[in-house]
């Protein structure tokens, strides 16, 4: 077997249909899917079953009696998968048909460990596309992309061939940031190839959701999984400035609400990253001007920019809605 799809199910009953045909009318043939029912209450195992059953794809389905979450369910399909390469897709989203294919063939023709390409927010009748730089390797990919905000750590985006998971799995219980168990994953990687089409669709209601949402357990797995995270890179490979980056743009998104609560959390969270706002010039200046600001306590300004963005940028988009 070539390839692994890797797909967690719960509670996606209105969209799974969508997703499965993406992934049964992929253009590579080598495929095994692996459905992994988390315990869904509803019918959406149902709905993987009939619409696969109209396809001569290899298909198969591992059952959680309960609900143990995303990363369990991750880790339920790595455990099962015979692919030399790995890929993640969310049952609420959908890929292009010919993804597999170019990720499969531009791992191949670079040699690579990792291949990985843009992709589309869809917000339910817009979509904006989200690009990432070209990286060669995985180390540069891992400092300057995703510690330094350049590129994203999403999981669904990524071929991976399958030896770098060894050793290491999603971090049960803690589903918030479980994306982030790609850095190390990642740092593993010899060369990595990038292709420049949007080839996944990430399915997402509400495009504020991510800055409003922060439960207590939220930020208690957040927190989890930045110290989990950092503490599965290889030793010596990276600096106090590229993992301050990364605390950086860890805790970016609490000045994006013009929350006092969020700007507090904002001051209390990797204070000791702070010193070395002015030197990420991977992000753009009003990035850094920003986080200075908020460092400074300058919050009126913090508020009066975000209040900004929600208007004008998040405004335009429901206009068109």
């Amino acid at each position: 077997m070539t390839v692994s799809v890797i797909i967690p199910v719960y509670k996606v009953e209105a969209y799974v249909e969508r997703c499965v045909r993406s992934l049964m009318e992929q253009t590579f043939p080598d495929i095994e899917f692996i459905f992994v029912d988390d315990g869904s209450p509803d019918g959406s195992i149902d709905i993987v079953r009939r619409v696969s059953a109209d396809y001569q794809r290899n298909v198969r389905i591992l059952t959680h009696p309960a609900n143990k979450g995303l990363p369990a369910a991750r880790n339920t399909g790595l455990e099962a998968a015979s692919g030399e390469w790995i890929l993640h897709a969310d049952s609420d989203d959908w890929l292009e048909p010919t993804m597999v294919e170019k990720l499969y063939l531009a791992a191949v023709q670079a040699d690579a460990d990792l291949a990985y390409c843009d992709y589309y927010l869809d917000f339910g009748g817009s979509r904006r596309r989200l690009s990432n730089p070209s990286f060669t390797d995985g180390e540069t990919l891992v400092r300057e992309g995703y510690f330094g905000g350049t590129a994203k750590f999403n999981v669904w985006n990524k071929l991976v061939r399958a030896r770098l998971f060894e050793g290491i799995s999603f971090p049960e219980g803690h589903a918030m940031g479980e994306d982030m168990t790609m850095i190390p994953v990642t740092a593993r990687a010899g060369r990595v190839a990038y292709v420049e089409e949007a080839l996944y669709h990430y399915f997402k209601l509400n495009p504020r959701a991510y800055s409003n949402t922060f439960s207590a357990k939220h930020l208690e797995d957040i927190r989890f999984n930045v110290d989990r995270s950092l503490g599965l890179l290889p030793e010596g490979r990276f600096t106090e400035k590229d993992t301050a980056f990364f605390k950086l743009n860890v805790k970016l998104p609490f000045l994006m609400s013009g929350s006092r609560e969020q700007m507090r959390l904002w001051k209390e969270w990797y204070p000791e990253a702070n010193r070395y706002i002015r030197e990420n010039t991977y992000l753009p200046l009003r990035t850094r001007l920003l986080q200075q600001w908020a460092a400074d306590g300058h919050f009126l300004l913090v508020r009066l920019y975000s209040f900004a963005v929600d208007k004008l940028f998040y405004g335009f988009h429901r206009l068109f809605r």
